[in-house]
C-alpha cells in the first residue's frame, strides 16, 4: 500500500476528503498537523453527533492507495482543481507490511478492576491473582475495561456485591455488555442488558455466551419493571434526557449508577435528577466521575 500525505486548511478538509474517496482511496484520515506542539488544538465531539469542526486549521490528510501509480495520479488530478490552491502535497510513501492483528492486540493488555477481578483479552492468560475474569476483546461496541467510566462502574459492582447484593440488574446502554457481565460475575442472576444499537445487542449476546453468563439482551423495550440496580454508562447529555425513564426503573431501596460524566458536569446531572433522586459523586478517575443515587 501507498500513503499520500497532504496539508490543507480546515475549510478544505471535507472537499479534499470527498475527492480522495472519489479517486478510490482505500481510506482517508485527518489529523492535526500541529499535534504534539504548543499549537495543538483539541477537538471533542459526542459519539453519534457531528464533529464540532471538520478538521484543524492546519490539517494533515492521509489517503491510502493500493498502488503507487494511483497515489501519483491522484496528486495530478487534485492539483488541477481550484479548491486545491491552498493545499500542499507532502509526499507519497510506501506503507511497510505489518501484522496488523498482532499490532492491535499489543495495545490491549489485561486490566485490573480490583486485585482479584480482571478484564482479560482472549490472547492473554489471566493473572494468577485473578479469581474473577471477564474475557473480552476489542469490538464494535463500547466497553473493554480500559476507560475510566467502565472501571468505576465495575468497581462499584464489586463493592456493592458484598452487601447487600445487586438484586435484579438493568444495564442501560450496554455496549459490549461488560457491566452486565460484571454483575453476573458478582452473583446477579436476573439481568437485562439493553441498547439502541443492534450491533451492541449482538456483541453483548456474543460476549455473554463466551463468558458463560446468563442475561437477557435486547433493544430498550426489553427493560421492564423495576430493578434493584440500574447501570447507565453513556454520556451526560443522553443521561439528562433519560432521567425520568431510568429513575422509573429503580425499585424501592434500589440504586442508580451513572457514568460517562465529566467532573464539570456533576451539577448538571444533580439538577436533572433532582425531581426523582438525589445524586452524589461516588468515584472519580482521570477527570471522569461516577454518580449514584438510592431510592
Amino acid at each position: 500500500m501507498y500513503e499520500l500525505s497532504l496539508m490543507c486548511p480546515e475549510d478544505r478538509v471535507e472537499t479534499l476528503s470527498d475527492a480522495l474517496d472519489a479517486l478510490d482511496a482505500l481510506s482517508v484520515s485527518v489529523e492535526d498537523a500541529d499535534a504534539q506542539t504548543d499549537a495543538e488544538q483539541a477537538l471533542f465531539g459526542e459519539p453519534g453527533m457531528p464533529p464540532p469542526k471538520d478538521g484543524w486549521q492546519r490539517s494533515r490528510v492521509l489517503a491510502l492507495f493500493t498502488q503507487e501509480a494511483q497515489a501519483r495520479e491522484a496528486v495530478e488530478l487534485l492539483a488541477a482543481q481550484d479548491f486545491f490552491a491552498s493545499c500542499q502535497v507532502l509526499g507519497v510513501a510506501a506503507v511497510p507490511d505489518q501484522d496488523w492483528v498482532r499490532l492491535t492486540q499489543s495495545q490491549f493488555a489485561p486490566v485490573d478492576i480490583t486485585p482479584d477481578f480482571w478484564i482479560v483479552p482472549t490472547w492473554h492468560e489471566p493473572p494468577a491473582e485473578a479469581t474473577r475474569v471477564i474475557r473480552l476483546d476489542p469490538g464494535l461496541a463500547f466497553g473493554t475495561g480500559t476507560h475510566p467510566t467502565t472501571r468505576m462502574c465495575l468497581r462499584w459492582i464489586a463493592r456493592q456485591a458484598a452487601t447487600p447484593g445487586l438484586g435484579r440488574v438493568l444495564d442501560y446502554g450496554c455496549g459490549s455488555g461488560i457491566l452486565a457481565m460484571g454483575a453476573a460475575k458478582f452473583g446477579a442472576t436476573d439481568i437485562d442488558a439493553v441498547d439502541i444499537d443492534m450491533a451492541a445487542v449482538e456483541s453483548t449476546e456474543y460476549n455473554a455466551k463466551a463468558n458463560g453468563v446468563q442475561l437477557n439482551a435486547g433493544l430498550p423495550d426489553k427493560a421492564t419493571g423495576c430493578y434493584q440496580t440500574v447501570l447507565a454508562n453513556i454520556l451526560a447529555t443522553p443521561l439528562k434526557v433519560l432521567a425520568p425513564l431510568l429513575c422509573n426503573h429503580v425499585a424501592d431501596g434500589g440504586h442508580l449508577v451513572l457514568a460517562g460524566i465529566l467532573e464539570r458536569q456533576a451539577q448538571e446531572l444533580k439538577d436533572a435528577y433532582a425531581p426523582y433522586l438525589a445524586l452524589s459523586v461516588a468515584d472519580t478517575e482521570d477527570g471522569w466521575i461516577l454518580m449514584t443515587g438510592a431510592r
